[in-house]
């Protein structure tokens, strides 16, 4: 892993899907936060390219009830991991994707302005793939490569009573072990209540 793996924040050798739903991050903030979510659409359905259409701006509406509940919603990531672990990108890593919301981190609001997020294709609190798990490794590696990573979290920890996702079924104690940070890096000490 080098430098050269990114290009204008643009992660090489993957899927690039590029969102209109990004703006600029604020002058001099620091990208230093990883914000794990999980999505699926409709919930519990894979494979399919809703996401893409979701975070593209042509989802049809119609195509699914859950889709009339979710009209018109706005958001990106910039990457999501599939269920067999193939990366996607959606959103350059210099750029503010829309995907935490209100949100507050070690007493830093809106984590959209220093955060990357990354989307799990999943359903919260059911277990993730280990195709994904290696992906999510290996993607974390290469951003901390570039941009240092002071934490890597879940969207649920973000915003407390707001989110839930990844939820229970994801292993962080696993991840902080495989990623081998130590102490450097923060990760949730615990999982949020159901």
């Amino acid at each position: 892993m080098t430098r050269t793996d990114w290009r204008n924040g643009w992660l090489e050798g993957i899927a690039h899907i590029p969102s209109p739903n990004f703006g600029p991050r604020p002058e001099g903030a620091r990208i230093d936060l990883a914000v794990i979510h999980s999505i699926s659409l409709p919930p519990g359905e894979y494979g399919g390219d809703e996401i893409e259409r979701l975070f593209t701006n042509t989802l049809d509406w119609t195509a699914h009830p859950y889709f009339e509940q979710i009209r018109g919603l706005e958001v990106s990531a910039h990457f999501v991991i599939r269920r067999d672990g193939r990366i996607q990108q959606f959103v350059s890593v210099l750029d503010r994707a829309w995907h935490a919301g209100r949100s507050s981190w070690c007493g830093r609001d809106n984590c959209n302005d220093y955060a990357i997020g990354i989307e799990l294709e999943g359903l919260e609190d059911h277990p993730f793939d280990r195709p994904q798990y290696d992906a999510l490794v290996d993607l974390l590696a290469r951003i901390d490569a570039q941009w240092p990573l002071a934490g890597v979290t879940g969207h649920e920890h973000v915003a407390p009573g707001r989110k839930r996702d990844p939820g229970s079924a994801f292993d962080w104690a696993t991840m902080r072990a495989r990623m081998g940070w130590g102490e450097r890096v923060r990760f949730p000490t615990h999982v949020a209540a159901g």
